[in-house]
């Protein structure tokens, strides 16, 4: 920042920012992943899921020491910077912009495919002009309005959990807890839950608008991803309990089909829209923190620098949450979803697992260095445990940002001989 660029403001506290956390994970991930996760892990979804909530725990903590340290816009991308060197910095951001437009993407999507399926691109495109201006208007707002979106879903899903674990269709004997679908099942499992997690880290890239960050970032951090691991937990029991890995595996709408089967049809509408709500409150949440991202890398010119700039009355970076919407609603026209999540997926691991490389540097602690190590080891795992379309691609995009860096540094060093 510079004398003439003047930061954005601090008004958000621990509530504010769990709900933004919260708004992040308790999105359209668990209405859509359980689906392809039970597929992949059969009756070892409940496996996959303790998997995947571990990684996403030591993430959680590693990033939350590392934000404490290092409040500012942009999350590992600084952190990666400083810990380990620009390269590595600029590698992590390169990742989370890349890996979570497709993930911004694929929400819009989701929106659109709930509210209207024959005209699913619109409304996606809709959803992302509309959550733009939205964030345009300032953070508070956005806080707000994923307060309300947090509410109505967590309603929708403990009606689920309700309904499904209080009919006579449910039985314990479907909570079976080996892994008919092998090791590799479970891992992918894993890895395609993690993307329902990861939205934690959103707090993180927001460290220059949170009060006090060195207190409220390392609380508001465990806090949601805690309450996200109980829904979750209590939403996965729920619709195995009475369809079954093998029914969750084959569902096209999972959490609709789950109360469909517990014998409440009438509940099918308000799922759908609990799904495309949550979706809304997602789309939100990824737009607001790719946006801080890449307000961050245009600092450094590893962007262009005119989007470092922030508005003077709203104070957010406003080109970069222009920029970012416009690609997403290009994305959104165009983009299949199952295709943006596994390419994303991809992304957000590489982007946890230097930021778990960043707190190793920490300490030398050995006890102090076990969770970003468990963290980095589960990131490498489960990137590499996704569908092979997912890693080639994925591998591709970050071979890409590394050519990229490189480039400019060749060229910078040219233009200093001259």
């Amino acid at each position: 920042m510079t004398a003439s660029d003047p930061g954005l403001r601090r008004t958000l506290g621990v509530g504010d920012a769990v709900v933004i956390g919260l708004g992040s994970m308790v999105g359209a991930g668990i209405f859509a992943a359980l689906t392809p996760a039970a597929h992949a892990a059969g009756s070892g979804l409940l496996v996959g899921l303790a998997v995947a909530a571990v990684v996403a725990y030591c993430n959680a903590m590693s990033s939350a020491r590392l934000a404490a340290l290092y409040p500012a816009s942009g999350g590992t991308y600084v952190y990666g910077r400083e810990r380990l060197g620009q390269f590595w910095g600029y590698l992590a951001g390169w990742s989370f912009v890349v890996g979570k437009t497709a993930s911004c993407a694929a929400m819009a999507l989701t929106v659109g495919t709930y509210v209207w399926p024959e005209q699913a691109h619109a409304v996606a495109v809709a959803a992302v002009v509309a959550l733009t201006a939205v964030n345009y208007g300032g953070v508070q707002k956005s806080a707000w309005l994923t307060r309300v979106i947090v509410a109505l879903v967590l309603a929708v899903l403990a009606s689920v959990v309700v309904v499904c674990l209080g009919s006579g269709e449910a039985d314990a004997g479907r909570l079976d807890v080996g892994a008919s679908g092998g090791a590799d099942g479970v891992l992918q499992a894993a890895g395609l839950l993690f993307f329902a997690f990861a939205g934690y880290a959103r707090i993180a890239t927001l460290g220059e608008e949170v009060r006090d960050p060195a207190r409220t970032i390392p609380r508001a951090i465990p806090l949601a991803l805690g309450i996200t691991l109980v829904v979750y937990a209590c939403v996965a029991v729920a619709a195995l309990s009475v369809l079954g890995s093998g029914g969750l595996g084959n569902a096209t709408a999972p959490l609709a089909d789950a109360v469909r089967a517990a014998g409440v049809p009438s509940l099918v509408p308000v799922v759908r829209i609990g799904a495309a709500v949550a979706a809304m409150g997602s789309l939100l949440a990824l737009i607001l923190g790719v946006s801080r991202t890449t307000l961050a890398m245009a600092r450094d010119r590893h962007l262009p620098g005119a989007l470092a700039a922030v508005h003077p009355r709203f104070q957010v970076p406003h080109r970069a949450e222009l920029a970012v919407g416009a690609v997403v609603a290009v994305l959104a026209a165009t983009v299949d979803v199952r295709g943006a999540i596994g390419f994303s997926s991809f992304g957000v691991l590489a982007y946890y697992a230097v930021a778990n490389a960043s707190a190793w540097t920490l300490s030398s602690a050995p006890a102090a260095r076990l969770v970003p190590v468990v963290g980095l080891i589960g990131c490498v795992v489960l990137a590499f445990s996704l569908p092979g379309v997912s890693v080639v691609a994925g591998a591709g995009v970050l071979a890409v940002g590394a050519a990229a860096y490189a480039v400019r540094g060749w060229m910078k060093a040219g233009a200093g001989r001259e």
